[in-house]
């Protein structure tokens, strides 16, 4: 099979799979790996040690497949229905985590069948698929597969689905027809999410300060979260989709045609008080195979106790001082926090 025929037969198959948009580029060096190396020396990755540990491999997709010639990145549009606004006791989580599964989990499963089809083409190939896990970065190389422009946020926009999707990306020895990169930039003057982001994250247009993002602080940040940002997260319990919302070219994006990211009613938003009376065991078994795992029971409680704080509300009372004889220290000092935030209120 030559080239053309191979990348032709391999996008129609990406998009039977469910994938949003496809496009394919050689394996270079991305053009943004030396602005990433700033951006790691500035310190803008906090306490994601595992960027910079693995900061040389980000250099060149080779360190994901020897000898790799072509990268084909794809994306899967997430977005349904419209956020619903939380009440007191109750806390919003990122529009990608309200469905019932873990989008790892469920663009893995369509990456292997992927995967299996270019094998039996071309048995020879060497050939693999990730999704956000492998040092790649995968904005770049979606920009130069033509997917979009990488907007003032740091995300990746696309005229037809916004930002409101996740990239994956399939790595294989073989040569295939590339797509012309997306050269322009359609964010132009607007300053809609720099503006609206509620901890000041983004130190000028198209960077990010990750220790002052609300998705780092919910989930990524293990320890706790520093005093002065908590007023910021305001009632987001999981995640933060504030320069999404405000983004213009996010408000005509058709509903995904994943039903697994239809958003659970329990999810969109959280109740928050009934979460310091599940065990170990019952906090598994509702979150284990969800995006809200990440940061594990104590960092959930940890920021339920924060958004309730920041809520003054007094509905949850009992339920934070039930949280102050939680064994983890974590939840402990968030509830305390929070009690006297309802006590001064």
């Amino acid at each position: 099979m030559d080239p053309k025929q191979l990348t032709e037969r391999l996008k129609n198959a990406a998009r039977d799979l469910g994938f949003d948009l496809v496009g394919v580029c050689p394996a270079v060096t991305p053009p943004g790996f030396n602005r990433y190396r700033e951006w790691l020396a500035a310190g803008f990755a906090g306490e994601m040690h595992y960027l910079v540990e693995r900061e040389s491999a980000y250099e060149h997709p080779s360190s994901i497949l020897e000898g790799v010639r072509s990268v084909v990145m794809l994306a899967m549009n997430y977005n349904h229905q419209t956020p619903i606004a939380a009440q007191p006791g109750e806390g919003r989580v990122s529009r990608y985590a309200w469905g019932e599964a873990d989008y790892h989990d469920v663009i893995h499963g369509r990456l292997k069948q992927l995967t299996r089809l270019v094998r039996d083409w071309d048995p020879t190939a060497s050939v693999r698929g990730v999704i956000d896990t492998a040092p790649l970065l995968e904005r770049e190389f979606a920009q130069l597969a033509g997917l979009g422009w990488i907007g003032k946020n740091t995300l990746l926009i696309n005229k037809s689905f916004g930002s409101w999707f996740f990239l994956a990306a399939v790595l294989t020895d073989l040569t295939l027809v590339y797509d012309a990169p997306h050269q322009t930039d359609h964010c132009g003057t607007c300053r809609a999410c720099l503006d609206a982001c509620p901890t000041d994250a983004f130190p000028q247009a198209y960077v990010l300060d990750a220790t002052k993002c609300i998705s780092y602080l919910t989930i990524e940040l293990r320890d706790q979260i520093p005093e002065s940002m908590r007023a910021g997260i305001g009632d987001w319990v999981f995640g933060c989709d504030v320069c999404q919302d405000v983004c213009p070219w996010n408000n005509r994006v058709p509903p995904s045609k994943e039903s697994t990211f239809r958003a659970r009613e329990e999810q969109n938003p959280l109740s928050l008080a009934e979460l310091f009376y599940l065990t170990d065991e019952q906090f598994r078994a509702r979150f284990r195979k969800t995006p809200l795992w990440r940061p594990k029971r104590r960092g959930i409680l940890r920021n339920a106790a924060i958004v309730l704080g920041n809520q003054r509300a007094t509905v949850a009372i009992a339920a934070l001082t039930h949280g102050l004889d939680d064994p983890e220290p974590l939840v402990q000092e968030a509830c305390h926090w929070a009690l006297e935030r309802i006590k001064h209120s």
